[in-house]
């Protein structure tokens, strides 16, 4: 908190000298770990690395800019969070960064800018599982004891979601200009 060492060296600090002084037990730190959350990314980096290295992330980015013909980087970056926050809607966010993250360096390569506002657009769109219980596991959670159905997602989820595509592309290119 206060700068000395790095967030990630002072936690490991923090854990292995409550582990020492057994005030938390090696158990409970390990019950403690989301497994299947490890697991889906450990799956999903190698999907991502195969897009990138058998040419797939080219040959989706090639589509994406051939279809869209002379449109502006600001329209393909609301294009990337549109279609990041649609694939966190039904895959883990951490696995739809990983999957989207070397198709938006790739866009912007091939547009000719920064690669930061494209980067930006998917850690946003991926924080915005909105649409669907089954995109975040608080959706998940909310969904018995609300009463809710599938479809209630779309009624507060969709203007969300539009709203915060119309807000963050003004600041992310505010903040990290192409």
């Amino acid at each position: 908190a206060v700068g000395i060492l790095p967030a990630a060296v002072a936690l490991t600090a923090v854990a292995f000298v409550l582990t020492v002084i057994d005030y938390i037990s090696v158990r409970d730190i390990y019950d403690s770990i989301d497994w299947p959350v490890i697991v889906l990314l450990a799956a999903m980096l190698p999907v991502g690395d195969a897009l990138q290295a058998t040419g797939g992330t080219e040959l989706l980015v090639d589509a994406v800019l051939s279809g869209a013909g002379n449109v502006s980087a600001p329209l393909v970056l609301a294009v990337v969070i549109i279609v990041t926050m649609t694939l966190s809607d039904v895959i883990n966010n951490a696995a739809t960064a990983v999957v989207m993250a070397p198709i938006s360096v790739t866009l912007a390569a091939q547009l000719g800018v920064a690669a930061d506002p494209f980067l930006m657009a998917v850690a946003i769109g991926a924080s915005c599982a909105f649409l669907t219980p089954i995109g975040h596991q608080c959706n998940t959670l909310v969904l018995g004891p609300g009463g809710y159905r599938f479809g209630d997602y779309w009624k507060m989820g969709l203007p969300l979601e539009i709203i915060i595509v119309v807000i963050s592309v003004p600041l992310i290119l505010r903040f990290w200009p192409l």
